[in-house]
């Protein structure tokens, strides 16, 4: 089988240093071929704080905006397609994370669209076991594509 993941990028972000849609295709597409076996599609929309604190305040009862959020499609009865979900990312607090921990923008932005894609597959981190293969995943694939372990300055 056939592994495939269309993407659609959409930037309403005024942030400006947004990695472009081609880079976020190819994180997210690298990220979906590791633990995937099939095509689907994807949206990743580029938000600011307002967007990502109204939505993690409406899915996750959190009054901030969150770096990244992961909304899985769940096909209706009887129906199959190859929607995989959509990944809303934060662009000001992706920017001022990465500033903060010290880490190069465009290595923050791919792992957490690793990270948003590995829970669109299925992927969590709320037990420490599954906490742990994800981050090895994670890493796995951030220095495949040629970004260093984004948890080397972590102990978690």
């Amino acid at each position: 089988m056939i592994v495939e993941l269309t993407t659609e990028v959409q930037n309403v972000s005024v942030e400006p240093n947004v990695p472009g849609s081609a880079l976020i295709e190819i994180w997210a597409a690298t990220a979906y071929s590791k633990v995937a076996e099939d095509k689907a599609e994807l949206t990743v929309r580029i938000v600011d704080e307002d967007d990502g604190r109204q939505l993690n305040e409406q899915y996750r009862s959190q009054g901030t905006a969150t770096n990244v959020l992961s909304f899985p499609f769940e096909d209706p009865p009887n129906v199959k397609t190859s929607i995989l979900g959509d990944i809303v990312a934060c662009a000001p607090v992706i920017s001022r994370e990465a500033q903060e921990q010290g880490k190069p923008l465009h290595a923050h932005w791919a792992h957490l669209i690793v990270h948003g894609v590995l829970h669109l597959c299925g992927y969590h981190h709320t037990v420490n076991d599954d906490t742990q293969i994800m981050q090895r995943l994670e890493t796995e694939i951030v220095q495949h594509l040629g970004f260093s372990n984004p948890y080397s300055h972590f102990d978690g």
